[in-house]
């Protein structure tokens, strides 16, 4: 009990499951909070959750955008074509930079447009 000697009825909740042994051997236990070693992001919880939710549709489109910045080289892995690279790319250069105007809906958008060259020099890296 607290120091004034009231428990509140949450606190009793808590206290009672803990006795009955229901936070114990819960996943994630003794575990450090992952990392990703990334620069503080306002919205961290927020892509935690569209990612572990595996939620599509109704996320934010600049959230979108983000998403699919992080893994263009992994969608680019899957194209054959050169052009059809440079079109993917000069597409997503496009959505960057109406969401960095801040004419799409969702958190703000602070990434740089990608070099199509540079992605096209990388893509042609990983080809066999």
């Amino acid at each position: 009990m607290g120091v004034s000697g009231y428990e509140s009825w949450i606190d009793k909740q808590i206290r009672e499951a803990q006795e009955r042994g229901d936070f114990d051997d819960l996943p994630g236990t003794g575990k450090p909070i992952p990392n990703r070693n990334e620069l503080y992001d306002e919205n961290w919880w927020l892509k935690q959750w569209i990612e572990r939710e595996q939620i599509t549709g109704m996320v934010p489109t600049s959230l979108k955008i983000r998403k699919e910045a992080e893994e263009l080289m992994e969608a680019l892995a899957k194209v054959s074509d050169e052009s059809a690279v440079r079109r993917i790319v000069a597409s997503l250069n496009e959505r960057i930079d109406r969401a960095r105007r801040s004419q799409v809906d969702g958190p703000p958008v602070f990434l740089e447009p990608f070099d199509v060259d540079d992605v096209v020099a990388q893509w042609r890296a990983t080809r066999p």
